[in-house]
């Protein structure tokens, strides 16, 4: 990737349109941007989270293993909005989302089952945590969406998938770490008979 950016504006784009790494010209709402532009904000919240974990690294120790885990997955996302800007293009690997699964595996031993719905909330990293899983699965519909037209590669699909599901553990972790109580979901009051 020796191409570099030495102008910022190039005024290519004030019709609705932007280009491909590989010369097309598409509408800044076609679902390949649509799908770069959801991975592009998960990954722009996901540094936000890095930030606060090693901000609050000092405090709770524990956090910092949660930082080392996710930091590797910005520059993945990356690699994966690089494979949708350049169809040809390929990065990601498996072993990328095997290495995200046996994260999982490894925080779920430590928090054990989940026995209610929890939402999010409790510290603000907890509650950050949330909003990157949820862009997470954001980024996944598009993506799909993306792929019902013009098919991805599969490893692609896989890493966003499993990156929502760290996300939520690593959530769950937070809190444990932090020592805060998880929120739980209170479900609403039946109306009284009348």
């Amino acid at each position: 990737m020796g191409h570099r950016l030495s102008k910022i504006y190039t005024k290519t784009g004030d019709k609705g349109e932007t280009g491909l790494a590989d010369g097309r010209r598409v509408a800044k709402d076609h679902p390949r941007v649509e799908a770069m532009g959801e991975l592009d904000t998960l990954n722009s919240q996901l540094g936000l989270l890095l930030a606060e974990l090693n901000e609050e690294a000092a405090r709770y120790p524990g956090l910092g293993e949660i930082s080392a885990v996710l930091a590797p997955c910005q520059h993945r996302l990356f690699d994966f909005g690089g494979e949708l800007a350049m169809p040809d293009y390929q990065a990601l690997q498996e072993n990328e989302v095997a290495r995200l699964e046996a994260a999982i595996d490894h925080w779920n031993e430590e928090l054990g089952p989940l026995q209610n719905f929890i939402l999010p909330g409790g510290s603000r990293l907890v509650a950050q945590a949330h909003v990157c899983r949820s862009l997470a699965r954001g980024a996944e519909r598009r993506c799909q969406q993306l792929n019902a037209e013009e098919p991805l590669r599969p490893v692609g699909m896989a890493y966003v998938n499993r990156l929502s599901d760290l996300l939520f553990v690593a959530a769950r972790l937070i809190a444990r770490r932090q020592g805060i109580d998880e929120v739980l979901w209170q479900a609403a009051e039946k109306p009284l008979a009348p």
